[in-house]
C-alpha cells in the first residue's frame, strides 16, 4: 500500500479556443512557481474567450406532480426526500406545490431578475396562507407559514439564483422519479399470467355489477307489481258497489288477486336466487382478494421497506375492493326493499331471505374487515430509506387507506393508533421495553386527499418510554436493536345495522433511543422482514434467530445498494462478499456472524454511507468496482497497460472508505500499486474525481506525474470522469479575486521490483527507443524551459 501526502495548490483558469485550461502551482518550489505564474501570463495574453448564445428550453411541469409523488412508495420517496436534503425545505414544496410548480425555474436559474421574482411570488403565497389561516382561525393546527418564510429570507433573500437552480433541478429530478415510477408500475406485472389474472379479475367484477344491475331493474319491477295488486285489492270493492253487475265478478276478482300474488312470491323467489348466484360468485372474489391478492400486497411492501423495487401501489386492490363492497352494500339494500314489500304471505321467503341476509352479511364483514391497511409505514424524515426505525421523541409519519372507498363511508371511519396492543411479551417478557405515543391522536378517514382516496396521515407521532418495567416470568435479555414493537390502527365501523371493529397493523418496528442504533436496528429490520415473511409476526425473533440462506441474504444486500445507489450489485460482487460472510456448508448465514460478534454487517453499512454521500454518481454509472479482492485486482490490472487503475473499497476500514489500485510496466513486468484509502473525512473536502485528477507520483527531482490513465478494462480517466472535475474558473471568480487552493495528493514514486531478464535481440530496440525519446524531451525542455513545467516521470521510467 502506497502513503500518500497533501499539499496546497493554486489552479489559474485560462481559456483557449474556449476550452478551459487549468495549470496546477504546487507550494513546493518557488522557483516552479515563477515559472507557472509566467506562463499563465503569457498564455492569458493569447486567450480567446467567446460567449456563445445558449438556448434555454423550459418544461411546463405537471401541476400535481407533488401529489403523485406523495403516493409512491418508501423507497422512491425516499429519493424524493434526498433531493431536498440540506438543500431546500421539503415543508415550503409540500405546502406551495401549486405555485412552485406553476413557476419557470428553468428560465429563472439563468436569469436573476426572473429568480428574484419567482422568490417574491413564493413570498407573496406564504403570506396570503398565513392570512387564510388567521381569518379562518385555524392558525395553531395549520403549518408554520412565519416559519417557511423566515426560511426563505434567512437562506435566499440574497441569492435569488440559488433557490433557481436548486428548484429546478429538483423538479427535473422529482420527473425522473415519477418516470420511474410509472415504468415501474407498467411492469409491476411483467409476465402475461399476471396481466390475464388482473384481467380475469375486471371482468368478474364487470360480471356482479351487470348482475346486480338487472336484480334492481326486476326489483323495481316488482314494486310496480305489488302497487297494482295493493290498488286492486282496495279499490275493487268500490267498484262493486258502484256498479251492482260488478257484484258478480267478486270471484273473477279474487282469482286474479290470487294469480298476481302467486306470480309476485315467484318473481321473488328468482329475484332472490339471481341475489345468491351474485354472493356465490363474489365469495370466491371476496376470497382472492383478502386471503391471495392483499396478502401478496403486504408482501410486496414488506420487501419495499427493505430495499425491493416491488411494486406496492394500490389503484388495483383499491379498485376490486371499492367495486365489491358496493355490489355487496346493494344487495343488502335490495334485501331491504324485499323485506319492505310484505304483502305476500309465503312461509318459504321470509327462511330464504335469511340465509341469504346473513351470507351477504358475512361476505360484507370479510371484505370490511380487511380492508384498512398501513399503506406508508412508520417512517422517520430523517431515514427517509430506512423505514420501521423509530427515535424516542422524534417525529415519524404513518399512512392508512381504507381500500373500500364508497361515498357512503366518508368521515365514518375514526382511527385510532395504538402501541404494542395485544402484545404478550409486555406482560411475559421481564426486559421487554415500554412505550407510548407522546400525544393521543384520532384521525377520521376523508375523500378529500389529492386522488379522492380514503386515507389519513399521521405525520406528528413520536413515542415516550415507560420506565415501570412489567416483571414477566420469561428471561430475554435482548439488545435494544434486537426488541420487535407492532403500532396498530383500530376503528368502528357502523353502517346500515352493520357494527364491526377493524385493525391494521404496521410492522414490527424497532425502537431506538440514539442514532448510533441505527446501523444494528436496519439490520435487525433486515432480518425480521426476509424471515417473517406474511401475516405472522414474532416479535421474540430475536431470542433464537433463525439463519438466512445466502441466496436470501445476498438479495437483500443487493437491493441496499440498489437503494442507496441505484446500481444493484452483481455476480462478482457479491461472490467477493460471499467468501467474506459465508462460512457455513450449508450456504447459511447465521445472526451472529452477520451482526453480532463479527458484524460484517458494519463495514458493508459503512460503505453504503460512503457511497450515499460521495459516491452515488460513480456507483450508478460503474465507474467502481468496488467488491474485489486485492489478489483478483492484480490478476486483472496484470493483463492491462500501464496506468490502467480501478476503483475498490477498503477491507480493512469499518466506516467505510475507497482506493484505486494501478498496474505499472515501467520496468519490464507488471506490478500492481494501491494507495492508502479514502475515508468519508477526505471525500468531504474533495471529490473523488478530483482526487484520482490531481493525484501524482514524485519522482526525481521532484517532477511529478499522475499515473493514472485508464479506468478498466481500457477507458481514458478523462472520458470516464471528466464531467465530474470540479469548474475551478467558476470557484476562482467567485473567491472575489484570490486564486483558489486545494489539497493535492501525492505519493513518492515506488520502487517497483527487479525487471526480469531480457533477450538479447530485443535490447537495441529498446536503446534506440529511449533515445529517440530522449531526445524529443530535451527538445521540448529547451524550446519551452521558461514557460512550462514538464511531468518528468515516465521519462524516468524509461531510466
Amino acid at each position: 500500500m502506497i502513503s500518500r501526502e497533501s499539499r496546497d495548490v493554486w489552479e489559474y483558469p485560462v481559456n483557449i479556443r474556449n476550452a478551459p485550461l487549468f495549470l496546477s502551482l504546487t507550494t513546493e518550489d518557488s522557483e516552479d512557481r515563477t515559472v507557472a505564474t509566467r506562463c499563465f501570463t503569457l498564455l492569458t495574453c493569447c486567450s480567446i474567450d467567446k460567449q456563445q448564445d445558449k438556448t434555454t428550453i423550459t418544461t411546463r411541469l405537471q401541476m400535481a406532480q407533488w401529489q403523485d409523488l406523495l403516493r409512491l412508495d418508501a423507497a422512491l420517496q425516499a429519493r424524493v426526500s434526498q433531493l431536498y436534503e440540506g438543500r431546500f425545505s421539503r415543508e415550503i414544496r409540500h405546502y406551495l406545490c401549486v405555485l412552485i410548480e406553476s413557476l419557470d425555474w428553468d428560465l429563472a436559474a439563468g436569469d436573476e431578475n426572473a429568480a428574484s421574482t419567482c422568490f417574491h411570488a413564493l413570498l407573496e403565497d406564504l403570506q396570503e396562507q398565513w392570512i387564510r389561516s388567521v381569518q379562518e382561525n385555524i392558525l395553531l393546527q395549520g403549518p408554520d407559514y412565519t416559519g417557511m418564510k423566515d426560511y426563505l429570507l434567512k437562506n435566499f433573500e440574497d441569492k435569488p439564483l440559488n433557490l433557481a437552480v436548486i428548484l429546478s433541478e429538483c423538479l427535473k429530478e422529482e420527473q425522473k422519479i415519477k418516470a420511474s415510477a410509472s415504468e415501474a408500475q407498467a411492469c409491476g406485472s411483467p409476465d402475461m399470467d399476471q396481466k390475464w389474472k388482473w384481467k380475469d379479475m375486471d371482468n368478474k367484477i364487470n360480471e356482479l355489477k351487470r348482475l346486480i344491475m338487472e336484480v334492481k331493474k326486476e326489483i323495481k319491477s316488482l314494486e310496480i307489481l305489488n302497487e297494482n295488486l295493493d290498488f286492486i285489492q282496495k279499490t275493487w270493492q268500490n267498484k262493486v258497489e258502484q256498479d251492482i253487475g260488478l257484484a258478480q265478478s267478486h270471484a273473477v276478482v279474487e282469482e286474479e288477486c290470487h294469480k298476481r300474488t302467486n306470480f309476485i312470491i315467484q318473481t321473488k323467489q328468482v329475484v332472490l336466487q339471481e341475489i345468491e348466484n351474485i354472493l356465490n360468485l363474489a365469495q370466491p372474489i371476496v376470497a382472492t382478494l383478502t386471503e391471495v391478492e392483499l396478502p401478496k400486497w403486504r408482501l410486496r411492501q414488506q420487501l419495499a421497506c427493505i430495499g425491493s423495487p416491488a411494486n406496492t401501489c394500490l389503484d388495483h386492490l383499491q379498485k376490486w375492493f371499492t367495486a365489491v363492497a358496493e355490489v355487496l352494500l346493494r344487495v343488502r339494500e335490495q334485501l331491504q326493499k324485499l323485506k319492505e314489500q310484505n304483502n305476500t304471505d309465503a312461509s318459504i321467503l321470509p327462511g330464504l331471505m335469511a340465509i341469504i341476509e346473513n351470507q351477504t352479511l358475512s361476505l360484507f364483514t370479510q371484505l370490511l374487515a380487511n380492508a384498512l391497511v398501513v399503506e406508508k409505514q412508520p417512517i422517520m424524515s430523517s431515514l427517509p430509506q430506512r423505514p420501521l426505525i423509530l427515535k424516542t421523541g422524534v417525529h415519524f409519519s404513518v399512512r392508512v387507506r381504507f381500500l373500500a372507498n364508497l361515498p357512503e363511508f366518508k368521515c365514518l371511519l375514526k382511527v385510532k393508533p395504538v402501541f404494542d396492543k395485544d402484545v404478550e411479551e409486555i406482560k411475559t417478557v421481564k426486559w421487554f421495553r415500554h412505550f407510548d405515543f407522546n400525544s393521543d391522536e384520532c384521525k377520521v378517514l376523508d375523500v378529500d386527499s389529492p386522488n379522492g382516496d380514503l386515507v389519513t396521515e399521521f405525520d406528528q407521532m413520536s413515542l415516550k418510554e415507560i420506565k415501570g418495567r412489567a416483571k414477566g416470568s420469561i428471561e430475554s435479555r435482548l439488545a435494544v436493536t434486537e426488541e420487535l414493537h407492532i403500532i396498530k390502527f383500530v376503528t368502528e365501523f357502523r353502517h346500515v345495522g352493520l357494527e364491526l371493529n377493524i385493525e391494521a397493523s404496521t410492522l414490527p418496528v424497532v425502537v431506538i433511543s440514539a442514532t448510533t442504533q441505527v446501523s444494528s436496528a436496519w439490520a435487525s429490520i433486515m432480518w425480521n422482514n426476509m424471515l417473517s415473511t406474511g401475516d405472522s409476526r414474532n416479535l421474540q425473533l430475536f431470542v433464537d434467530p433463525p439463519p438466512l440462506t445466502w441466496e436470501q441474504l445476498s438479495q437483500v444486500l443487493s437491493w441496499q445498494f440498489l437503494c442507496t445507489g441505484k446500481r444493484e450489485l452483481d455476480e462478482n460482487q457479491l461472490s467477493v462478499l460471499r467468501d467474506k460472510i459465508v462460512d457455513d456448508p450449508d450456504d447459511l448465514v447465521h445472526w451472529s456472524k452477520f451482526s453480532k460478534n463479527e458484524n460484517a454487517w458494519l463495514w458493508i453499512d459503512g460503505i453504503l454511507n460512503l457511497i450515499k454521500k460521495h459516491l452515488v454518481d460513480l456507483w450508478q454509472d460503474g465507474s467502481i468496482m468496488g467488491f474485489i479482492s486485492r489478489e483478483r485486482t492484480a490478476e486483472l490490472l496484470k493483463e492491462k497497460r500501464t496506468g490502467t487503475f480501478l476503483l475498490r473499497f477498503s477491507e480493512s476500514k469499518t466506516n467505510g472508505a475507497i482506493s484505486f489500485s494501478w498496474v505499472d510496466n515501467a520496468n519490464g513486468a507488471p506490478f500492481v500499486h494501491s494507495i492508502d484509502p479514502y475515508t468519508k473525512d477526505e471525500l468531504k473536502k474533495t471529490s473523488l474525481p478530483d482526487y484520482i485528477n490531481t493525484y501524482s507520483l514524485r519522482g526525481r527531482k521532484s517532477r511529478h506525474t499522475n499515473p493514472l490513465l485508464y479506468l478498466y478494462p481500457d477507458i481514458p480517466k478523462d472520458t470516464a470522469f471528466g464531467h465530474y472535475f470540479t469548474n475551478t474558473a467558476e470557484k476562482m471568480l467567485a473567491g472575489h479575486g484570490y486564486v483558489p487552493r486545494k489539497s493535492w495528493d501525492f505519493s513518492d514514486k515506488p520502487t517497483p521490483p527487479p525487471s526480469p531478464p531480457r533477450e538479447p535481440n530485443t535490447d537495441m530496440e529498446m536503446e534506440m527507443d529511449f533515445e529517440r525519446k530522449l531526445e524529443s524531451h530535451e527538445l521540448i525542455q529547451e524550446l519551452f524551459a521558461d514557460s512550462f513545467i514538464f511531468p518528468t516521470l515516465q521519462l524516468m521510467d524509461i531510466l
